[in-house]
């Protein structure tokens, strides 16, 4: 009695840790997941209680406050690296439906405005800083580099990231405007304006941040979605990923960081100048001074052999 009671237990134990097992989300690990009395699984965002859909990509400010919400179990995972951009470190404004804050600050006070996939594109202010509404990325280049183990056609790398983009990002076919290839390099355009995204679309922004971190082994899908990009069956090992983001209008930055920049490039090559007329005038100087003493010692030879 006592040994199938045992037994029991034991097969209790393993389906309570199968289901915990399976109750994950596939789309992103930053997440706590639940199953409820019903067996039905709900995730919620680390760092809040905001519930995630896992049928889709999370938007790209939830998944970088998620980055930067502090680990408390071995459960999450931990970057290797801070997220870093041209705006440096910072904690992002998001709004209810996932997109950005046209105003970013720091706690220190010091803003900038954004535009849709979260990049800085005005000059630092105070809390004074007016952004406007929230300007649209409507481009996207990624530029990839992969190994030179092996060159393939290019119709059929442009055939592999299409369907990439698709299958594991959810990305409609409409918004992918070209894959262009000059072995080993890699150049995928997205476009998407505010007139052609439905709300059930994907953003481009959030496709380029899932799939950079999906080359730099740094992964939000779910640990058993590892990226396997492969051509005709060869792998494409990707080693290199480079993102470029157009906005529908112009950034903000202003002419003093221009100018400041050229008086930079000013400053060094003058300098170069001026030590390359130093380095000549040192040069000619001993050159005559060498000449100056062979023509005194010529004469002093001629002088002895008059004298004799």
């Amino acid at each position: 009695m006592e040994s199938q009671l045992e037994v029991w237990l034991i097969l209790a134990l393993v389906a309570a840790s199968w289901g915990q097992e399976s109750c994950n989300c596939a789309t992103n690990r930053w997440t706590l997941c639940e199953e409820d009395e019903s067996g039905r699984c709900t995730c919620t965002l680390v760092g809040s209680d905001r519930r995630v859909d896992c049928s889709t990509l999370t938007s790209k400010c939830f998944l970088m406050k998620a980055q930067m919400t502090p680990r408390k179990s071995k459960r999450f995972h931990s970057p290797g690296t801070p997220l870093v951009g041209n705006e440096g470190l910072y904690n992002p404004d998001c709004e209810d439906s996932g997109g950005f804050k046209a105003r970013q600050c720091d706690p220190s006070g010091t803003c900038w405005c954004v535009d849709s996939a979260g990049v800085r594109r005005t000059e630092k202010g105070d809390r004074s800083l007016s952004c406007g509404e929230l300007t649209r990325t409507s481009c996207i280049y990624v530029e990839l580099k992969h190994s030179m183990a092996r060159a393939f056609e290019d119709g059929e790398v442009a055939n592999a990231l299409e369907r990439l983009l698709q299958n594991r990002y959810r990305l409609c076919p409409e918004y992918i405007a070209g894959v262009k290839y000059d072995a080993p390099f890699i150049q995928i355009r997205l476009n998407q304006d505010d007139s052609e995204k439905s709300d059930r679309d994907v953003d481009i922004a959030d496709v380029a941040y899932y799939f950079e971190k999906d080359i730099k082994n740094d992964s939000v899908f779910h640990t058993n979605n590892k990226l396997n990009v492969s051509v005709n069956g060869k792998a494409l090992d990707i080693e290199n990923i480079q993102i470029y983001y157009i906005d529908e209008t112009p950034p903000q930055f202003s002419a003093r960081r221009m100018i400041s920049g050229i008086t930079v490039v000013v400053t060094v090559v003058t300098l170069i100048i001026i030590f390359g007329v130093t380095v000549l005038v040192i040069l000619r100087w001993r050159r005559v001074r060498n000449y100056e003493r062979f023509e005194i010692r010529n004469g002093s030879s001629q002088k002895s052999n008059l004298t004799v």
